[in-house]
């Protein structure tokens, strides 16, 4: 029986404002959609703890036994300066700066992204599709809404008439914008806009002569709006109702609003049951972001290269620390903070692995599965990771107990302890454990200079001693020692 048939997880939704009980579209099965990056430039410390409170998310339901599609698309196109729908497109942008050409912005910012997400141990999606792919769907939609009658083509571009899909639906239900406060607080139109509305926004926008990324449509060479990717992609791989939506705060207004815009338009349903959104991480007091130059890259952490800070920390301490702070809650950076976790961690995982040489009793005082079930509380309450962390230091004064005596823990609770302790650390906040790649490097280094060392034999027995002596200096070289004895050769590290 799957895991999740005895808990019941609760999740704040977005769009109701309110924790509701997860029920999925289909039993036992997960679709959830959560927006990507922009690869324009190196991923920032900011935009990392959002990845990695939705991998916290994914961690968990697959734990609990659901079979997730998990997509999060790649913005490779149509993302512009302002969300206004002017501006330079921003990968665009950046090629015309450093004269390479837009798709080696796109690869060479995605890799950065990806060996980033990996350093911090996330998990890579179900599905990961890119703008630039979807190019002929995102047309696709456009026409369906035109034809609906809530898009209207001006000198080749097309805009969403909010107005209008106003009169039959709701605009602006997710943020809690009131259409008439929107209209209200806008400046009018400039008399270069093709827009009908201050508050309409591009589906496609006709490009530029100098505009790069263009591809041709119905209505002009040109570029798809930003907001269109998200609900093309989401609806191809998820359906066109679907369990989860996830982003940055940020991305409430107007991304995700616009999303279920057009969702709605095109299919007439509402596109997502619970809509959930990561806080910021703030620096100085103030919000990260590449636009202020207010963030801190996640390499100037793990080398320690930044005024900042000070001393390095590894990816694991600076999840560690991302996750002590609950996803919709404000988390601000600092060293201080990160030192603190750094010895919380340790803490942490020096009991983890002292379980092992734990004495054990015939009778035990430790309440394991009570312990354990309110690990699962924490979790079940909106994904509350600083409160599982809580619960985990509990276990901690646990197992310091029972090395002083004060209390016995039979062979039966201790092995569920370190098995639930890992399923918590490991598989489900994602921390890696240091120790067990230490000892795994350790048994690679040891298998292959062991097999240099038969390769060396080998030589030696044809008679080919300048490779056998090649063999020996090289590793020497490389600060290991090979020791020539009666029974063999053995090696140690200088």
């Amino acid at each position: 029986m799957a895991l999740y048939q005895d808990q019941t997880l609760k999740i704040y939704n977005s769009m109701s404002g309110e924790k509701e009980v997860f029920t999925p579209i289909n039993e036992g099965n997960v679709g959830m959609y959560v927006c990507g990056p922009t690869v324009y430039s190196n991923v920032h410390l900011g935009n990392c703890r959002t990845f990695i409170s939705f991998d916290l998310v994914f961690r968990y339901l697959k734990h609990l036994g659901y079979k997730v599609r998990y997509v999060r698309n790649i913005t490779d196109a149509g993302h512009l300066e302002n969300d206004t729908d002017s501006g330079e497109d921003r990968i665009a942008k950046k090629a015309r700066i450093e004269q390479i050409e837009p798709m080696e912005v796109v690869q060479r910012y995605t890799v950065d992204f990806h060996n980033i997400l990996q350093k911090f141990n996330n998990l890579p999606p179900s599905i990961e599709p890119t703008a630039t792919g979807h190019i002929v769907e995102q047309i696709e939609i456009i026409k369906t809404i035109l034809e609906k009658g809530y898009a209207y083509e001006a000198n080749g571009s097309v805009y969403f008439d909010v107005l209008k899909f106003n009169e039959d639906h709701s605009y602006g239900k997710l943020s809690g914008r009131a259409i008439e406060d929107m209209i209200a607080n806008t400046r009018e139109l400039s008399a270069q806009s093709d827009k009908k509305n201050p508050q309409d926004f591009a589906l496609w926008k006709k490009a530029e002569p100098q505009h790069i990324m263009r591809w041709p449509s119905p209505w002009s060479d040109g570029f798809p709006g930003w907001h269109l990717e998200c609900t093309v992609m989401s609806t191809k791989y998820l359906g066109e109702e679907f369990d989860i939506h996830g982003g940055g705060m940020d991305l409430k207004f107007p991304h995700h609003e616009c999303e279920i815009a057009q969702g709605e338009a095109a299919t007439g349903k509402s596109p997502v049951n619970y809509w959930l959104h990561a806080n910021m991480l703030t620096l100085n007091g103030k919000k990260m972001a590449k636009s202020t130059g207010n963030f801190i890259l996640p390499e100037d952490i793990f080398t320690g290269d930044n005024d900042i800070l000070g001393k390095s920390f590894s990816p694991n301490v600076a999840r560690f620390f991302i996750l002590q702070a609950h996803y919709r809650s404000i988390l601000d950076f600092s060293s201080e903070a990160l030192s603190a976790s750094e010895k919380g961690f340790n803490r942490l995982m020096d009991a983890y692995h002292s379980i092992e040489e734990l004495p054990v009793s015939s009778a035990s005082e430790a309440t394991i599965s009570a312990w354990k079930q309110n690990c699962y509380d924490a979790l079940n309450d909106d994904f509350n990771s600083p409160i599982l962390i809580a619960k985990l230091f509990d276990a901690v004064k646990m197992i310091n107990s029972v090395k002083d005596g004060s209390l016995k823990i039979s062979e039966g609770d201790k092995e569920e302890l370190k098995t639930s302790m890992s399923a918590f650390l490991f598989d489900i906040l994602g921390i890696m454990d240091a120790q067990t790649e230490a000892s795994l490097d350790a048994d690679k280094l040891s298998g292959a200079v062991n097999l240099l060392i038969q390769l060396r034999a080998e030589a030696r027995s044809n008679k080919n001693f300048a490779l056998s002596d090649q063999i020996r200096d090289q590793l020497q070289e490389i600060g290991i020692q090979l020791n020539d004895g009666k029974d063999g050769t053995t090696f140690s590290l200088n």
